[in-house]
């Protein structure tokens, strides 16, 4: 008989409650971090006649303008459905607005495209959101919206992005550390603690707003499930006010008094559009959705509904703050049916206790050979991951006729996503960023969900079983791509992901053969549209749109080519190949099953098998090398133009090492169990030897007696000429990982002259030289994360099959020799050196000192879009804690 110890069971605890929402026994993801951090400027809320989402809803809009399609708000949370939001807001008494949300530049405005323009930190959270912990810096002087517009606006696509830190509000330290703390004493019952310390050298003031409010699903007279009749927040009690909705039912905010004793003011308002301020038309009522910045900031004392009633409240605390002190407001948030009588601190400090302990015994058993340091780096990654999930509310159909009692947008039927009037979303999403991309990318989901099956599985395959439901999923097999252009075309990865997130789960319950196989039955419709839609010529040679490397080319693919003519894509031909592949190994696991063999998947791993070989032929034989250039020994795109020979455009990017990934090794044992299958394999390796030449097989001792076959776009001999390209420092090899261009363009750029046309690429490490692709879109030299954790699996599989047999010069030149496992291990270290400290003991962070060395940064962690080719700088979205999330996977290796 084994005994549990306290460790063991707290560290039960998160999972069992995982294990009571999936059994829907018990609620516990009803309530979440779901609120997003923008809602203005989306799609979404574009009504305009141009579709300039950006311009649509400006900044200056969001306090006075009601969302018709969702909410946000700083360091928040609402319900699953995104009914009832709670959020802090801010006010340092110099400000000019109310801090009710995050500030940023939009795309046009910023020299680089949309960036946030703020500091803020995810610091925790569990799968259900039991525990969660986040971080805001609220600078003491006045918060610099001019500067930062101005300063921008200054700058060309050459120089760097002008950032908050820069205008100097965060000298000597003065700013308000503000801290979002929430802990679940019951799925309904959420106590809430909000933390503000003076990090400045003098007394300082700040009010605190901790505000309650509805999202407004009564003013547009809609007719979809989730518009409702008018709720309505009322006071209880003294400190107290009752929420009550029609399906939500009655929600009780319960709060304290100040930290001196002080009696904190209620404020009460509506949620709906101030029409005076926007258009000069006058309101239904003067309560409206500005109430609490005009009457906190502006003194406008009649601007709040003296009878304590509407559908937004705030309690405004004033704090009065020395050097270094802190104080402490305390709230809860409570279902009245399920916990009648909770009492504000009843249990209070016990539930944060008790929630911080679970929480950190089921982080040591998601991570239990990390060390400290590459724990808290794995630790708030798994947070900005969790913080990322957003309610996504988008009914294109209704988004394009408008809404009944309200003027009708301009025509959008010939417009963006006019041929998705089928999508119907409303839904808790996993999205990229939270303020510069709130939105669904299907793709970046897909990498989301590697690292999220580490946590919680159950939430990774209903993400990603979702995007493959009818409501989402084109009836033609389209996958959308995201919602400024649902019909642009995302790289294919969500059989990959399946694959990763079947074969994690499968280590604690078994593998769950039911998602696998509903995925595979969309994913084969998915398939279906692609060799249909993207094998222009039928050579199984594929061209798509934004392929995720669509900015390391020529030319932005996602448009006709200013050159006319038709372009075969190395990595498109190589995605298809790796899609390819992974159907065919889901299709031999679904094959088997307790007490017999399913011949049809056997089947459908032949037709997948025969695919695979096919695209491989193509992109090494057809009209001769395919895209194959063997002078150079790489792999590049070829436009034809006005009927000529194809001309390859040789830029030496990840466009193609891409096809490196499309690997697999079967072993014998494998065939075995699989007669079907065997059988059609072994004719095809009998009498097909046009295009069985790129199988590789071995059999004898190296291969423990038995045969083993190498299943890969790339013979041996061409695998080794890439990976000398690849490993090469003054190539692709960066002190940080692998670069997305190689870093001989920057002395020898690519230029292609059609006519009187010029097209070049150079290497460009950084963030955009041109905005041909979009502000912070650039792929032209930076290290991203998605596709190094694609390669280093990628060389793992190769080493499976060639072993100590194979072995290169890492770094090329270098003398040192590995076999491809240990330069999967080396390609990890140097990804996980992006987080870690080096051998000064302090981490990369060339553009941003004040995280290497301050002790008051040092320790929180930002998790960018992608990091500069040379420095490891990081940039583009600061929070992209989806795919970056990825390097969990690496940082164990990283210190091995």
């Amino acid at each position: 008989m084994t005994t549990q110890t306290n460790s063991d069971a707290s560290s039960c605890t998160e999972r069992m409650r995982l294990a009571e929402d999936a059994a829907r026994t018990a609620n516990w993801k009803r309530w979440g971090p779901y609120l997003s951090e923008r809602q203005w400027a989306t799609v979404r809320e574009d009504y305009s006649a141009d579709g300039d989402a950006w311009g649509s809803f400006p900044h200056d809009h969001a306090r006075s303008r009601a969302y018709r399609w969702g909410e946000d708000g700083l360091l928040g949370l609402c319900d699953r459905q995104c009914r009832l939001c709670f959020a802090v807001a801010l006010w340092n008494e110099r400000d000019a607005i109310l801090k009710e949300r995050l500030f940023g530049l939009t795309g046009p405005e910023g020299n680089h495209g949309e960036d946030v323009k703020e500091e803020y930190f995810y610091l925790d959270s569990t799968p259900t959101h039991s525990y969660m912990r986040a971080l805001y810096r609220y600078p003491q002087h006045p918060f610099p919206y001019t500067q930062l517009l101005d300063g921008n606006r200054a700058r060309g696509l050459d120089d760097p992005e002008f950032e908050l830190a820069d205008t100097g509000v965060f000298a000597e330290d003065r700013f308000f550390d503000v801290t979002a703390e929430y802990a679940k004493a019951a799925p309904d019952d959420i106590a809430i603690r909000l933390t503000v310390r003076n990090r400045g050298p003098e007394p300082a003031s700040i009010r605190v707003l901790p505000t309650l409010w509805f999202r407004n699903t009564w003013s547009w007279g809609c007719r979809h499930e989730g518009c409702s009749l008018k709720p309505r927040i009322r006071t209880q009690e003294e400190r107290a006010v009752l929420a009550s909705h029609e399906t939500l039912g009655d929600v009780v905010l319960k709060w304290s008094h100040g930290p001196k004793g002080e009696a904190p003011e209620p404020l009460f308002t509506e949620n709906e559009t101030n029409h005076l301020r926007l258009y000069g038309v006058a309101n239904a009522s003067p309560y409206v959705k500005d109430a609490f910045h005009r009457h906190v900031v502006d003194g406008e004392t009649g601007a709040v509904h003296p009878e304590r009633v509407g559908t937004k409240m705030a309690v405004s605390y004033r704090l009065d703050l020395a050097p270094g002190e802190t104080a402490e407001i305390r709230l809860r948030l409570v279902d009245q049916a399920s916990s009648p009588s909770a009492d504000l601190e009843e249990g209070y400090e016990k539930v944060f206790q008790s929630r911080q302990q679970e929480a950190d015994t089921f982080y040591e058993a998601v991570l239990p050979r990390a060390d400290r340091s590459s724990g808290e780096i794995a630790r708030q990654a798994y947070a900005g991951l969790l913080w990322s999930k957003q309610f996504y509310h988008y009914i294109v159909s209704d988004w394009m006729e408008g809404d009944p009692g309200h003027p009708p947008p301009p025509s959008r039927y010939a417009g963006r996503n006019a041929e998705w009037g089928h999508v119907y979303a409303r839904d808790v999403l996993s999205v990229p960023d939270v303020w510069e991309y709130p939105w669904f990318a299907a793709w970046d989901t897909a990498f989301h969900m590697v690292p999220f099956a580490r946590i919680d599985p159950a939430f990774a395959k209903q993400q990603l079983l979702l995007f493959l439901r009818e409501w989402y999923m084109h009836p033609n097999g389209q996958m959308p791509a995201y919602d400024f252009a649902f019909g642009d075309v995302n790289p294919p990865v969500h059989a990959w992901a399946a694959w990763q997130v079947y074969r994690q789960a499968a280590g604690a319950a078994g593998g769950d053969r039911e998602f696998l196989e509903r995925m595979f039955q969309k994913l084969l419709l998915n398939f279906t549209w692609w060799v249909n839609r993207k094998d222009r010529e039928g050579h199984n040679l594929f061209s798509g749109g934004f392929l995720g490397l669509d900015n390391i080319g020529v030319f932005d693919r996602s448009q006709p080519l200013p050159t006319g003519g038709a372009l075969q894509q190395a990595d498109a031909t190589g995605w298809m190949a790796f899609y390819a592949l992974t159907m065919m190994r889901i299709a031999m696991e679904l094959v088997l099953e307790p007490g017999g063999l399913r011949v049809a998947y056997g089947d459908m791993a032949s037709k997948f098998f025969e695919h695979f070989v096919q695209i491989c032929d193509a992109m090494n034989a057809f009209g001769g090398d395919g895209l194959w250039d063997e002078t150079d020994g790489f792999y590049y795109d070829r436009i034809r133009v006005d009927g000529g020979a194809p001309i390859p455009l040789r830029v030496r990017s990840m466009v193609g090492l891409l096809p490196l990934i499309a690997a697999v090794v079967i072993e014998e044992e494998q065939l075995e169990r699989l007669p079907g299958f065997r059988k059609r394999f072994d004719w095809f390796l009998q009498f097909r030897h046009d295009l069985a030449r790129h199988i590789s097989v071995t059999e004898g001792a190296e291969a423990g007696g038995r045969r083993r076959w190498l299943l890969a776009v790339f013979s041996r001999e061409r695998l080794l000429r890439v990976l000398g390209y690849l490993l090469d420092e003054n190539e692709f090899l960066a002190p940080f990982g692998i670069r997305s261009l190689s870093r001989v363009h920057r002395d020898h750029p690519f230029i292609l002259h059609v006519g009187a046309e010029e097209f070049r690429v150079d290497y460009v490490p950084g963030v955009s030289n041109s905005r041909l692709f979009g502000g912070n879109s650039n792929w032209r030299g930076p290290i991203w994360f998605p596709v190094n954790i694609l390669l280093i699996e990628a060389l793992e599989r190769y080493h499976d099959y060639y072993g100590e047999s194979l072995r290169v010069e890492c770094p090329t030149g270098s003398g040192t020799m590995m076999n491809l496992r240990e330069v999967a291990a080396e390609l990890s270290r140097r990804l996980a050196g992006l987080f870690l400290p080096g051998a000064d003991g302090h981490r990369v962070w060339a553009g941003a000192q004040r995280f290497r060395c301050d002790a008051a940064w040092r320790d929180l962690h930002l998790f960018h879009e992608y990091f500069d080719g040379d420095s490891g700088e990081g940039l583009g979205a600061s929070h992209q804690t989806g795919w970056t999330a990825l390097c969990v996977n690496v940082l164990e290796e990283g210190v091995r």
